[in-house]
């Protein structure tokens, strides 16, 4: 005989259930954890063989960070490419000046930080599932403008793992490691903003974002990446204070 579909009540207890549990608070983890994380995300971000890889996470959040203010200031956005030397490229159409180009160009190098920040206040807050599901949400968002294989499986991977974590993990492991992401999130959105004034004055980077602001306002590509590095201390010091602090 054919299966009946869900009671209409069953299919709304089991939706509430699924958001109880996404929007649920979660215990503190104790403080030793939390500086243990710390300590594995700055190991992750340390010149090393390490971050050849994991640098492809934070390339991830810098294209994303484009292509959501492209969206924001009705730019009509192309789509997003990743590559394997974890370099990226969000294409967007629109005004060729102006500020709405200010905001998509300036929103790469300052989105990592300010993604580690908004999360850190998630963890404080005691949301870890909710923190977990908000990425995956966004990787989704990433995954739909990718057009490039490689971007597509680092997409993929990427949140294959935060879904498997937040849906099979335990409460400890699943703190554990939204702590390691947001850490990681927060140290990796200094490193590439050192790593971009050094091909800037080793001449590798003429078209590099500040450069391309430099442009747009006529103003020095150095102040620009003052200004990137200011960010990323900035959110590092008050995610590590809220973090530490509680």
């Amino acid at each position: 005989m054919p299966h009946s579909a869900a009671p209409p009540q069953l299919a709304a207890e089991g939706i509430g259930q699924v958001w109880d549990r996404v929007t649920g608070v979660q215990a503190a983890p104790p403080l030793w954890l939390v500086g243990a994380m710390a300590a594995v995300a700055l190991v992750l971000v340390l010149p090393g063989p390490l971050w050849r890889y994991t640098r492809n996470a934070v390339t991830i959040a810098h294209e994303g960070g484009h292509a959501l203010v492209a969206v924001l200031m009705r730019r009509r956005l192309h789509g997003i490419r990743l590559h394997s030397d974890t370099s990226g490229l969000t294409v967007s159409s629109g005004k060729p000046h102006g500020p709405g180009m200010v905001l998509t160009a300036a929103a790469g190098y300052t989105a990592p930080s300010l993604l580690g920040l908004g999360g850190a206040w998630l963890l404080v807050a005691g949301h870890v599932t909710a923190l977990l599901w908000a990425v995956i949400v966004l990787l989704l968002c990433v995954l739909l403008e990718v057009r490039n294989a490689y971007g597509v499986l680092t997409v993929l991977l990427t949140g294959a793992l935060c879904l498997a974590v937040s849906w099979l993990a335990s409460a400890k492991v699943q703190s554990g490691f939204g702590y390691l992401a947001v850490w990681f999130l927060l140290l990796g959105g200094v490193r590439p903003v050192v790593e971009l004034q050094t091909l800037r004055r080793r001449g590798r980077a003429p078209a590099s974002d500040a450069d391309q602001l430099g442009r747009l306002t006529r103003t020095p590509a150095i102040l620009w990446v003052v200004l990137f590095f200011v960010v990323a201390v900035i959110c590092l010091a008050t995610g590590a204070r809220w973090l530490l602090g509680r």
